[in-house]
């Protein structure tokens, strides 16, 4: 479950539309990844919708660190599941 706490100290709330309600904190950059929810699936279906989302976490990350902005990134309002990110990362270069 993402907490208020985890919100306010991201720079990135990504929400995946399972449903779940997410804290809103103005400063924040929110993205929509409209993604099939796994719940109840069987490994085999919930493998592809991991990989997807590697690839994308992969691609923000990637976005992030060099400065491109994220304008060409789907947006809606909060209300899925969400991931977060941070712009400053500690991953070795």
């Amino acid at each position: 479950m993402l907490t208020a706490e985890a919100v306010q100290a991201s720079d990135h709330v990504i929400t995946m539309g399972c449903g779940d309600a997410c804290p809103v904190f103005p400063g924040r950059k929110y993205l929509y990844w409209p993604l099939e929810d796994p719940a109840g699936k069987g490994i085999e279906s919930v493998r592809p919708i991991r990989d997807e989302i590697k690839k994308r976490v992969e691609a923000l990350i990637t976005e992030i660190d060099s400065g491109q902005g994220l304008s060409s990134h789907p947006r809606r309002p909060p209300g899925g599941r969400a991931a977060r990110t941070r712009s400053t990362s500690s991953r070795p270069p």
